[in-house]
């Protein structure tokens, strides 16, 4: 039996069945929900180290090398208000510490144009939208770690921007481990529904305290109506011992617009699965990314775009800098349907290698069944232009600050697409911190 196989069965996948087996459903459509997910993860297990979809991430690898994957005590543990404030951030917010719901640190909206409260709390209420939705569109048929979370979340956030809604702030979702003493693994499920003409922003933050290891599964579910807009915006900066998989699925319905934000600094391994699904005419779609790591940081971004109708326009860029021994993974994939005619599709990946030891594996693909379209690809990976650092210094500018510079000019064209300015200002602030700038 190869060594892939022996991890897989001896100790990851026996590990993740005992912590599902541990969950409890709320409602008896969710546990058929749950059921299911479970059967679909003994089915496909987590993935060997040879898969072709983790072949430069060797995340089973990495969790049986770092994490035992056994249930433990999950404690709150203390956190301040202070210590997930983001200045000049005025928003609802939601947290969750260990996966568990923190009330007092929450402020959830209280008006009739928006429902935000615990998925736990939504499903145990019966409400009809979530169990018509939950599970709908993320396929943890195919996906081990979608399977995983299918059976054994254990709470999360259900967000419903009702019809015509126009919500006055963004919904601000920190999700904190507290690692002090022992390894915490979290499984988080979201539930987004923009209904018709709603608009919604929605900042993911992920953050912890503790040197012991730490897992979360995360997987995002979210559906946009005809006409309603969502920007979503994720921020890993988790200078902690912390392995994440993240999984987010949009629908979008016609005359729809979804922007995607993910920025990646820091963390042992950051792996994110984005797919959006464009199911109608007039449908407009945005994602941006930027991955500034360096230490032993993995940062692996898989994106698909699914053209499944005619006269939709989809626009992706991912920027990458890396520096130390730091790994960067690119696989995006665009899919234009047969029927999908007048289809316009654009996607680049762009890198900068700081050091000779930081490596970056980028993989931009098309398949395209329909023969009216408009579609283009490519990726570049470099170094900085040495000429162009010269140039500054010749202008009185030493070396280190020509850098950094040059870095942030190129990180900014990630930025210039925030529309929320309190963000845009945090985010370039950490950038700037980052690139010593």
């Amino acid at each position: 039996m190869a060594e892939n196989e022996l991890i897989r069965n001896k100790v990851s996948d026996k590990s993740v069945i005992d912590l599902i087996d541990r969950q409890i459903g709320l409602h008896p459509k969710v546990l058929a929900l749950r059921e299911e997910g479970r059967e679909a993860f003994i089915r496909i297990g987590l993935p060997a180290n040879k898969a072709e979809e983790f072949r430069h991430t060797p995340i089973t690898r990495l969790l049986q090398k770092n994490l035992l994957l056994e249930p433990g005590e999950n404690r709150l543990g203390p956190l301040s208000a202070e210590t997930i404030k983001i200045e000049g951030l005025d928003a609802y917010q939601v947290v969750f510490v260990n996966g568990i719901y923190l009330e007092r640190l929450s402020n959830l909206p209280t008006g009739s144009d928006i429902v935000v409260r615990p998925l736990a709390d939504a499903v145990e209420a019966g409400d009809p939208l979530v169990l018509e939705h939950l599970g709908k569109y993320a396929d943890y048929q195919t996906d081990g770690f979608v399977a995983w979370n299918t059976a054994a979340w254990s709470n999360g956030v259900f967000i419903h921007a009702k019809r015509n809604a126009i919500i006055d702030k963004p919904i601000y979702l920190v999700y904190w481990h507290h690692a002090d003493s022992e390894e915490v693994v979290s499984v988080v499920r979201n539930l987004i529904i923009v209904e018709t003409n709603a608009q919604l922003e929605v900042f993911e933050r992920y953050g912890s305290a503790g040197n012991a290891s730490h897992f979360s599964n995360h997987v995002t579910e979210a559906l946009v109506r005809a006409n309603g807009g969502l920007d979503l915006y994720t921020l890993q900066n988790d200078e902690g011992q912390r392995y994440q998989y993240a999984f987010t699925r949009i629908h979008q319905e016609p005359s729809s617009r979804a922007n995607t934000y993910a920025f990646t600094f820091d963390g042992k391994l950051v792996r994110n699965t984005l797919q959006l699904a464009l199911d109608g005419e007039g449908i407009e779609s945005h994602m941006f990314g930027l991955y500034l790591v360096s230490g032993d940081t993995i940062a692996d971004n898989h994106t698909v775009v699914d053209h499944l109708k005619p006269n939709s326009f989809s626009n992706e860029i991912y920027k990458g800098i890396l520096d130390g021994n730091s790994k960067g993974i690119f696989n995006g994939k665009i899919y234009v349907r047969p029927q999908a005619q007048k289809t316009n599709a654009f996607q680049a990946n762009r890198n900068i290698l700081m050091s000779d030891n930081a490596t970056v594996n980028t993989k931009p693909q098309l398949e395209i069944w329909a023969d009216d379209v408009k579609c283009s690809h490519g990726c570049t990976t470099g170094q900085l232009d040495e000429e162009a650092i010269f140039y500054l210094q010749s202008r009185g500018i030493d070396k280190n600050t020509a850098r950094a510079m040059m870095l942030f000019a190129f990180a900014i064209e990630v930025l210039d697409n925030i529309r929320h300015a309190g963000l845009r200002h945090y985010l370039e602030s950490i950038i700037r911190e980052k690139l010593h700038q």
